[in-house]
């Protein structure tokens, strides 16, 4: 008899860690049952398996279990494979072989969808039936989960899973433009790990990284190159993710702006929007475009960017504007060139949403074939508004929530799963074409690998048809994405979303400010007066002291930098307070009360000091050189600041407490140093 199971959250393959942990590597939590026991056992433990996502049917078998399969047939999915083994290996499975009698049998059913797979594992194997390569690959990220250690044997529960995605498109949208840009290591990475979970677009946003041949000057030294875009488009591929280009094309445009060739194309001088009016623009795009076409020939979609142009029709712009008979037709005019530039490609022309939801008289302007990727990123109770404006434009769209994650130390995870929930279920309920999930990088120093919880959410929401209960997620993800059942990585995550949380609840600046902001700053202080700094403190606490002690199997590396965001916060807290006890401490003239303002400005000193070299570990993991430099400087500078302070209060101490002169006021003595 087969009886139905939830199932929830799983993962990827494994990962090298980047930080030194002291730890255990974590192994599921193991059943002490053999033989015969184990086998009755086996019904009731498998009860417990997760899956990411979450399938639309799932049946098992009581009290029959099977053995990992070790072999599949010559010409099985290459990229299924390699996901495979990576998992496997890093628990301890071992790898798949290809043999004449696989244990894995690939069956053709034309009745499914072109997404859709149906996975029968027993005693004799599995089989996977499909009516494409895409299902067939599918099948098997849900295989490479379903592994449980049962005493001391790996064994494969008997299920009949049925399944197929909610949404069509479920795409990640990547900055690579503010900060960190990947390496081509890390780019493969997060295109392997991002396929385990079932998402199959894969869309890097540029501004101007790419190092374009006939146009060179924008990019940074270490931009991608064209060859470089052509192996991500080929790999992305093998794991059956569509490379979508992602290349602003008006605003956002200023590191194109302050190079002088380029200079007069600005709106305002060396500014942020590219002028329509100017005779560069249009042969620079066109270039550009050509070039990027070029390296990915056949992508599904080109995204043109053109969001925030609000100062289209001010500066240069304003006569062309009012010539052309306003904004909203210039526009229209901007998108229809580019969608002339793209079309020779077969792609459909992709552009975010914000200037038609200003004026929804622009969808009656542009090709029909365009779609709209709709992008709201609040903890709206509904999103609903949005999606029928441009339903009732008759254009496609696809929801585009957001990782939070933007100028912060650990992404607001509280904002967004509100946000992921909501607009990607109403976005199902519209039947919009696909999930357009984003992680942005505005201040240049946040790290890709603290969004991993976010981003499956939205993965997970997107693949299945019902709503994704936050509470099961969380309780699932530490199987799901570490590859154990320690309960409390999940724990970990909530930690920090309650720290940011305290830390933001009394003041809107996000904490990448908070933490690099003078905690004697008056502005600062005030704003700070009303965070519980000592709750902050602990659960940042929480988190460390079981990160410090624990390693998973798999994706260690993202569980140090949740590690290296929990000691941020931590310090982040403690500097806070600092400046407060020397504010209590400092007016009572005893010797031991300036000596401990010197201590406490030593303990900032090393604070700083020691986490540097953790960041840089994060950075150097996934990202080019690039900004780190800049960003390595604020951890010394703050250094810097503390060591000063230290010295100042170790020359009050010397001088003006011996001879019984009044101490100099506090403001004095915690001024920053002159350069």
């Amino acid at each position: 008899m087969l009886h139905a199971l939830s199932f929830a959250p799983a993962v990827c393959g494994p990962r090298r860690e980047i930080l030194n942990f002291q730890a255990r590597t974590e192994v599921p939590e193991q059943p002490l049952v053999v033989g015969r026991e184990m086998l009755l056992a086996t019904g009731a433990f498998f009860a417990a398996l997760h899956l990411l996502p979450k399938p639309v049917s799932v049946a098992v078998t009581p009290s029959c279990s099977a053995a990992v399969p070790r072999t599949v047939a010559p010409g099985f999915d290459d990229g299924a494979l390699v996901e495979i083994d990576e998992r496997w290996s890093a628990l301890g499975i071992g790898r798949l072989a290809t043999g004449a009698s696989p244990d894995v049998v690939v069956r053709h059913d034309a009745g499914l969808g072109p997404q859709a797979y149906r996975l029968i594992v027993g005693r004799a194997g599995a089989t996977i039936w499909s009516s494409s390569s895409d299902g067939v690959f599918y099948a098997a990220m849900t295989l490479a989960q379903l592994p449980q250690r049962i005493g001391n044997a790996w064994r494969m529960p008997c299920v009949a899973i049925d399944d197929h995605p909610a949404l069509r498109w479920r795409i990640l949208s990547d900055d690579v433009s503010r900060g960190p840009l990947p390496s081509m290591r890390y780019f493969e990475e997060r295109i392997r790990t991002i396929a385990a979970f079932k998402m199959n677009g894969y869309s890097p946003y540029m501004e101007h990284v790419f190092l374009s041949p006939s146009d060179p000057l924008p990019a940074p030294l270490d931009g991608i190159t064209p060859a470089q875009l052509r192996a991500l488009a080929v790999y992305a591929r093998r794991f059956h993710v569509a490379f979508i280009p992602e290349q602003q094309t008006f605003a956002h445009m200023h590191n194109t702006l302050k190079i002088e060739e380029y200079a007069p194309a600005a709106a305002f001088p060396h500014g942020f929007l590219l002028s329509p009016a100017s005779s560069i623009t249009q042969p620079y795009l066109a270039r550009l475009i050509r070039e990027e076409l070029a390296a990915v020939p056949d992508p599904p979609f080109f995204h043109i960017g053109s969001d925030e142009t609000s100062t289209l029709g001010e500066g240069a712009t304003t006569a062309y504007v009012t010539a052309r008979g306003g904004r909203s037709r210039v526009y229209a005019e901007h998108v229809n060139a580019m969608a002339r530039l793209i079309a020779p490609s077969g792609a459909r022309l992709m552009l975010w949403d914000d200037g038609v939801e200003n004026d929804p008289s622009i969808m009656h302007m542009i090709p029909r074939s365009v779609v709209l990727v709709n992008w709201h990123y609040g903890a709206e109770a509904s999103f609903d508004k949005y999606i029928r404006l441009i339903a009732r434009g008759g254009l496609a769209q696809m929801v585009a929530p957001g990782a939070s994650n933007w100028n912060e130390i650990f992404p607001d995870v509280t904002t967004a799963i509100s946000n992921e929930r909501r607009f990607i279920d109403e976005g199902k309920a519209a039947r919009v074409l696909g999930l357009f999930e984003t992680v942005w990088h505005d201040d240049g120093e946040t790290l890709y690998e603290a969004t991993w919880y976010p981003v499956l959410y939205a993965a997970s929401a997107a693949w299945e048809a019902r709503d994704v209960d936050p509470a099961r997620f969380r309780a699932d993800f530490p199987r799901a994405f570490f590859g154990t059942d320690d309960q409390r990585y999940g724990d970990d995550v909530a930690s920090l979303a309650g720290a940011l949380t305290r830390l933001e609840a009394a003041n809107e600046a996000p904490t990448d400010t908070l933490f690099w902001a003078d905690p004697f700053d008056a502005t600062a202080a005030t704003a700070m007066a009303n965070v519980d700094l000592r709750a902050v403190r602990l659960e940042a606490e929480r988190a460390e002291t079981h990160l410090l002690g624990h390693r998973p199997p798999l994706h260690a590396n993202a569980a140090a930098v949740m590690l290296l965001a929990a000691r941020r916060y931590d310090v982040l807290g403690r500097e806070y307070q600092i400046a407060q006890e020397i504010r209590d401490d400092y007016y009572r003239p005893s010797y031991r009360d300036l000596i401990w303002c010197t201590y406490w400005m030593w303990e900032l000193r090393d604070d700083f000091e020691e986490l540097a070299p953790l960041y840089e570990q994060a950075w150097l993991y996934e990202s080019r050189a690039g900004h780190l430099a800049s960003n390595l400087e604020r951890f010394h500078l703050a250094a810097m600041r503390a060591i000063d302070r230290a010295d100042a209060f170790a020359r009050v101490m010397r001088t003006d407490l011996p001879q019984n002169q009044p101490l100099p006021p506090l403001d004095s003595v915690t001024r920053p140093a002159e350069p």
